[in-house]
């Protein structure tokens, strides 16, 4: 499929996770993808992981686009000013901006009241989660709407609905997640003055190459998991989050979901893709009437 040949993608938070399933699948749709983070192969973050930015573009590029990875911290103003400056003077457009920028999984303590939870740890997360996003946003922003149709994708954890009912960890993550949601809402009344989209959107339950590792299993083994954790049967790849935002961006009528919280599960039964196994797991609505409602363990009629 090249569906987005010549079309320009920026995805800011690249280097594993939701962000690197969203960069490949994108490259598979024909686009070419920068991919930003702050994990090279020359420099580590403070996360001590492996994935690189550089080994995501060379996935976007083995799957059929043109991956180019930029470093970049996006707490630094200058250096997203300067990322966006490269895009322009190569391409002079940005179809698709995806903020997924996160990096609080170090920082978050479970089920810790705000007095509990370390202030320097919970102040950090949100500005992880929140400034980055308005950082890209406001130098970004404005090459998105030198054409009609650009998308921002706004990634969270939760869909508005859930989160507005369901406290999520603690105060500082809880916020983090409601910020981004609402951060989709907020762009959409500006962006579709221009003819542009703004979106936020969850994954289910991701088996993120850190999610993995937690379990102790591996892509190939990822079912070991559900002796610890049946619930996990419900689990996605970060393909499956990819292919949800190729569909946004290949869709004409993409304009109909401005200002929308959405789910991987959700697009998919409207966009007809399934995840890597051709499955298709809708793991929102399993989360609230199996899970959350006290359920054994059953994916019937949810994937």
């Amino acid at each position: 499929m090249t569906t987005l040949q010549g079309k320009v993608a920026l995805v800011a938070g690249a280097t594993r996770g939701a962000g690197r399933g969203i960069a490949v699948e994108l490259g598979a749709a024909g686009a070419t993808v920068y991919v930003t983070g702050r994990t090279t192969r020359s420099q580590a973050s403070e996360y001590q992981r492996p994935e690189t930015i550089e080994e995501t573009a060379e996935l976007v590029t083995a799957a059929g686009g043109t991956g180019i990875a930029v470093p970049t911290d996006h707490l630094d103003q200058a250096a997203v000013e300067s990322l966006v400056a490269q895009i322009r003077a190569a391409h002079g457009q940005l179809d698709v901006l995806v903020n997924d920028i996160w990096g609080g999984e170090l920082l978050f303590e479970w089920d810790k009241a705000v007095w509990e939870h370390d202030l320097d740890k919970g102040l950090r997360l949100l500005r992880l989660a929140v400034d980055t996003h308005l950082i890209t946003a406001h130098f970004a922003l404005p090459l998105l709407i030198s054409r009609p149709g650009g998308l921002l994708v706004e990634v969270t954890d939760g869909t508005t609905a859930y989160n507005a009912t369901n406290y999520r960890l603690n105060p500082f993550y809880d916020l983090a997640k409601v910020a981004v949601n609402r951060m989709g809402w907020s762009h959409s009344r500006d962006l579709r003055k221009h003819g542009c989209l703004a979106v936020s959107l969850t994954p289910g339950w991701m088996r993120s190459e850190m999610m993995l590792e937690h379990f102790s299993v591996t892509e190939e083994t990822w079912r070991d998991a559900l002796a610890t954790e049946p619930h996990f049967a419900i689990s996605e790849t970060p393909r499956f989050t990819g292919r949800a935002v190729a569909a946004l961006a290949a869709d004409p009528d993409r304009a109909r979901w401005n200002g929308e919280s959405l789910s991987s599960g959700q697009l998919a039964q409207v966009y007809g893709f399934d995840d890597l196994d051709g499955s298709r797991p809708d793991a929102w609505r399993y989360i609230v009437e199996v899970q959350d409602a006290g359920r054994p363990a059953d994916v019937t009629g949810y994937r």
